[in-house]
């Protein structure tokens, strides 16, 4: 399977100089194609308290859904570096169809790092990537756990999550990763103050995600995109951002409103 998609992705440059890759298997780019370095930082930092927390030095367990071309983790480890954290990191991440270690090599995300060393662990962390979970010491502080499997098969043991980045393609080609059971178990894998951003705004994965108990906000999204979601299980670290009707759309969700 990782074989013929990988047959089936293309290297494409986008608006900001990065690269993404095009998959014809899901008909999607793997990043927004106004620019792949700049959305990420924008959804996954920009709009959560991670970079407080590097500051900071405080421990941060992220999970990622969608590992894809790596990009997050290596954006994650060139802030950790410029913000001199000592911060202990654990970042979970799953991918079902990991793309080659030819293909990260031909990545050009060397060029949009303040420390583009970094790139080198792209290509070595495919080449050595086994079934299931694989773990990779990145820094003495900072520790990949990357899952080769499906979301169903993903089953960490004492897994609490500050973070969660939710980066899978999106609802219209991959559902089964944004349905309301798929947040009730991102879930149980946090904890209580854990923050969830996304690129998606859709409406049926705001009813699900309030369907699951999650608290729901909306903010300014990325390179033209109107909106994207953040979330919480708790009510405050979303009080800066637009909530949602949670009941509502919990409601709308349950009733099929959104099918």
């Amino acid at each position: 399977m990782t074989d013929s998609k990988e047959q089936q992705s293309k290297l494409v440059t986008t608006r900001d100089g990065s690269h993404t890759l095009y998959s014809s298997e899901f008909d999607q780019h793997y990043h927004n194609p106004n620019g792949a370095v700049a959305e990420s930082k924008h959804v996954f930092f920009g709009q959560s308290q991670l970079l407080d927390d590097l500051e900071t030095s405080n421990p941060v367990t992220i999970l990622e859904v969608g590992f894809g071309t790596g990009l997050n983790l290596l954006l994650l480890m060139d802030y950790y570096l410029d913000l001199n954290s000592d911060s202990t990191i654990n970042f979970y991440s799953i991918e079902g169809f990991p793309i080659s270690p030819q293909t990260a090599e031909n990545l050009n995300y060397n060029q949009h790092l303040n420390h583009p060393e970094l790139a080198n662990h792209l290509s070595v962390i495919f080449d050595h990537l086994s079934d299931g979970m694989n773990e990779f010491s990145l820094t003495s502080n900072i520790t990949l756990h990357l899952f080769n499997g499906m979301f169903e098969n993903f089953n960490p043991e004492n897994l609490d999550a500050d973070y969660i980045f939710q980066d899978a393609f999106s609802p219209d080609v991959n559902p089964e990763l944004w349905t309301g059971d798929t947040f009730k178990k991102l879930a149980n894998f946090s904890n209580g103050d854990v923050i969830l951003t996304t690129y998606c705004a859709a409406s049926k994965v705001q009813g699900a995600m309030a369907w699951a108990g999650w608290k729901v906000a909306k903010t300014q999204g990325a390179l033209g995109k109107r909106e994207m979601i953040v979330a919480s299980l708790s009510e405050e670290p979303l009080a800066e951002f637009k909530h949602i009707n949670e009941e509502h759309y919990s409601r709308r969700y349950q009733e099929g409103d959104f099918d």
